[in-house]
């Protein structure tokens, strides 16, 4: 499929996805979501990438859904919106590999509900947050809801989708939003020495432990512990764990 809404790069087992729409801030439409869906498509079958990075070109991260789409949309049209964009996202959250999102500017509406569906976010100093949806009379619509306020905290959650708030990068560090936040001209390198050292780690043990955490937050937490206890035993017969500690003895790096 050729993609004009995104671009693609690859470089020793990283994927860098970047939102390619600058003249709409990046703003997500059905096209947009068309081919992030093609994509994942396609990037499950790449089994040399280890981690992937998604960013938005040019000033903003991704500033939201697609207005002058929605704006003539009926319900039934609305909740089928809704369901596009929110697979697209659980498609990213349930990829074997670690998802990074490089926050380089506006992650609004939509746009905040991407990042929560990566793994970890790295932000400009630059980057703005913020779920304005209610501003449109409407509310978040790719699963803000339930992703804020597990990320955040229930308070947290509300006031930023009650009031419309948009807050810095250095907030949404404060609050758990974020887990980093670095000067501009420095976001994509040091999203890139992430990746890199995450890369570096054991392939199955880096998707393995995605897995479970994923898994066990929303299940009760003896039952997580049993899973835990499950991939952890399995681990010792998957080749990985044999050259990790052999490795380790040994003072020296593995070979994986």
């Amino acid at each position: 499929m050729e993609f004009k809404t995104i671009k693609i790069e690859f470089s020793e087992g990283i994927a860098v996805l970047t939102i390619s729409r600058p003249e709409a801030l990046n703003a997500l439409n059905s096209q947009v979501f068309e081919e992030l869906d093609a994509f994942i498509t396609s990037l499950e079958s790449k089994l040399e990438v280890r981690v992937l990075i998604i960013t938005g070109e040019g000033k903003s991260f991704v500033a939201g859904a697609d207005i002058s789409e929605m704006a003539n949309m009926n319900q039934e049209e609305g909740r089928l919106f809704s369901l596009k964009g929110q697979a697209v996202f659980n498609s990213f959250e349930s990829l074997k590999i670690p998802v990074i999102a490089a926050v380089n500017g506006f992650a609004l509406g939509g746009g905040c509900e991407l990042a929560m569906s990566c793994d970890f976010r790295i932000a400009s100093n630059k980057a703005k947050f913020g779920q304005p949806e209610v501003n449109l009379g409407l509310i978040p619509g790719y699963a803000g809801t339930q992703r804020l306020s597990r990320l955040v905290g229930m308070g947290n959650a509300l006031f930023l989708l009650t009031t419309a708030e948009v807050i810095s990068a250095e907030e949404a560090l404060r609050i758990g939003l974020v887990q980093k936040v670095v000067e501009p001209e420095e976001l994509m390198n040091v999203c890139m020495e992430i990746a890199q050292k995450i890369s570096s780690k054991g392939k199955l043990s880096v998707q393995n432990v995605k897995q479970v955490t994923r898994e066990g937050y929303n299940i009760p937490f003896i039952n997580g512990s049993e899973l835990e206890a499950k991939v952890f035993g399995e681990s010792f017969g998957n080749g990985e764990s044999g050259e990790g500690m052999k490795a380790f003895l040994e003072k020296r790096k593995p070979n994986w």
